[in-house]
């Protein structure tokens, strides 16, 4: 099986995300990282236990706490969408049995990545801030990994925190700008450009029906459904994380093009922003695999037969 690192700021599609990797079946899930993003680092690293619990894989998969905060801004949290707790209020009140593993994120994904050198594809679900310090302390790490899939940045379309930025791009550039030029030889971006046309329904929750994992996603998609619609007109959330995850299990899920991708960090209106040279502009080597096409219908069909599994 695919052996892979999970780094997340679990909210409500960090979580589903998770579900999916493990419910899958297709996966050696090495460990989980967690970093700060639409939660803090504590609550992160609280909900990514108890979704594990609540898989009943809790003792087999050990989970690292990361980066508290970004490498150089601010926090900045998304309880506006992901609840307080960041998983809309679902498993509220449900006792943690799991506790984290010792040790510190980027640490645990350069160990790993070297001791399985060609092996480990990360999936990083949250800003990128664990996978820039790993790169920091270990450069040589990017010619070690099987492949970095990352969710993040929008190239065509309308961002999702500001006019032109995608939230993980946001909340860490700076990040994101390590990542996008320490030299990965496989470096995939999974996008707003994607993720909004895999928009999970009332029907897809329906077909999980009246089990444990039904009620699970019924009620922490609850609000994350309402808010869409607020903004978008469409009562449906998108799988944002659960995409990344799925393409690590089958690339041929989406269409990609090789481009060069950069960030904006110094810039009063578009910091954050995922600049993608379409027109070869500025004459650089591509460096990213941009998601531009995704098969809504075959993304779902894979992912509500493992959560039915």
């Amino acid at each position: 099986m695919q052996k892979i690192i999970l780094d997340v700021d679990t909210g409500i599609d960090d979580a589903l995300g998770i579900i999916l990797a493990v419910k899958s079946g297709q996966f050696d899930l090495v460990g989980i990282t967690t970093v700060n993003g639409n939660v803090s680092l504590r609550k992160a690293t609280e909900n990514t236990c108890k979704i594990l619990d609540f898989l009943q894989v809790g003792e087999q998969i050990p989970v690292v706490c990361g980066a508290s905060e970004p490498l150089l801004r601010p926090l900045f949290f998304e309880h506006a969408v992901h609840g307080e707790d960041g998983l809309g209020g679902a498993l509220a009140g449900v006792p943690v049995d799991k506790e984290p593993t010792a040790g510190f994120a980027p640490d645990f994904i350069v160990e790993n990545v070297l001791a399985h050198s060609g092996e480990i594809t990360l999936i990083m679900t949250g800003p990128l801030t664990n996978l820039a310090l790993a790169v920091k302390k270990c450069p040589e790490l990017v010619q070690h990994v099987k492949e970095v899939i990352f969710m993040g940045g929008v190239v065509r379309e309308h961002g999702n925190v500001t006019p032109v930025a995608e939230y993980n791009m946001y909340v860490d550039p700076e990040a994101a700008k390590v990542v996008f030029h320490a030299g990965f030889p496989q470096l995939t971006l999974v996008g707003l450009d994607v993720t909004r046309r895999v928009l999970l329904n009332e029907e897809h929750i329906r077909e999980l029906g009246d089990t444990p994992m039904g009620e699970y996603v019924r009620q922490s998609t609850s609000d994350y459904l309402h808010r869409y619609f607020e903004r978008n007109g469409v009562y449906a959330c998108a799988m944002h994380d659960p995409l990344a995850v799925a393409v690590a299990l089958d690339p041929k899920l989406v269409k990609t093009q090789k481009l060069y991708v950069d960030i904006e960090t110094r810039s009063e209106l578009c910091d954050g922003q995922t600049v993608c040279d379409f027109q070869n502009r500025l004459k650089k080597e591509p460096n990213i695999n941009v998601c531009l096409d995704v098969d809504a219908d075959a993304f779902f069909a894979r992912f509500i037969g493992a959560l039915k599994a």
